[in-house]
């Protein structure tokens, strides 16, 4: 059984958030929760969200085809972090050698696939 979630526009550089899926990718879900709990930055939080949210996806999935899913089995198998838009704000800020740079707002997408250990090959 597999099911993924996608969150979009979520504020932040792709760049970093990219860090912390680095840590989840194919570790089991308590473990991921555990890593993201203890993570000190910033994107951790809604890819917790994205994550909870595609095991949720996975019990739904299996609740409507008439099958057990055990929770402690699954595994993200797979997870990544696209470039969102990004915002050019009018806000000027300062420059070496006086000039300005104008102000930017990154955003980034988040997938986050989960999937039962007996799909998984190794």
């Amino acid at each position: 059984m597999e099911a993924q979630a996608i969150a979009k526009y979520i504020k932040g550089s792709a760049q970093k958030a990219k860090l912390v899926i680095d840590t989840i990718r194919g570790r089991n879900v308590a473990d991921a929760f555990a890593v993201l709990s203890f993570t000190n930055k910033r994107s951790a939080r809604p890819i917790e969200k994205v994550l909870r949210s595609a095991v949720a996806n996975v019990l739904h999935k299996a609740d409507k085809s008439n099958v057990s899913v055990d929770v402690e089995k699954l595994v993200v198998s797979n997870c990544h972090v696209d470039i969102g838009i990004t915002k050019w704000r009018r806000r000027v800020r300062p420059a070496p050698m006086g000039r300005a740079y104008r102000e930017r707002r990154h955003y980034c997408h988040i997938t986050v696939v989960v999937s039962s250990e007996s799909n998984q090959t190794k």
